[in-house]
């Protein structure tokens, strides 16, 4: 399935779990929630330029290809203040103390909600899962966890031949 960047992702809204790196964080956030109102971009230089463009912070194409490469662990705050504006999440997001696990469900939540406004998951779909027996819902449960490490077997992420 393909994101509206086009980025090919395991599920309808791969989550990110409390303890992934700053990496996995940031291109969490470019495939699941870039914002409505912004052209997807195809490499780094557009990522960098829409995130200056809306936020007013001159951020490179190389501070985003290291972001989201792991090259980068310990940004400066106003280069996570602009990412968090741009991306309309809290800054604890990023890691600090004691707000990774609420976050990351409430951002899963939301790119789940923009799935269906987008009609890529359909809500009768999520209707039909909320009206499932437990044991039911198990079963898929596993299905869908299957399907997401298949694909991700198929199509692994490689964040070292982004472009910059």
């Amino acid at each position: 399935m393909q994101n509206r960047t086009g980025a090919v992702r395991a599920g309808s809204a791969e989550e990110v779990s409390p303890g992934a790196t700053l990496a996995e964080k940031v291109e969490w956030l470019i495939r699941n929630l870039w914002p409505a109102d912004a052209d997807a971009p195809r490499n780094n230089v557009e990522t960098a330029a829409a995130i200056a463009r809306a936020t007013g912070e001159d951020i490179s194409s190389t501070t985003v290809w290291k972001l989201r490469t792991g090259r980068q662990e310990n940004p400066q705050l106003k280069t996570l203040t602009a990412l968090a504006t741009f991306f309309g999440v809290p800054i604890g997001y990023f890691g600090f103390p004691g707000e990774a696990g609420p976050i990351d469900d409430d951002l899963t939540l939301k790119a789940l909600r923009r799935e269906v406004e987008h009609g890529t998951i359909r809500p009768e779909v999520l209707r039909a899962l909320v009206d499932l027996s437990p044991e039911a819902r198990w079963v898929v449960d596993e299905m869908i966890l299957g399907a997401a490490a298949a694909d991700r077997q198929r199509h692994p992420r490689r964040g070292d031949d982004r472009e910059t």
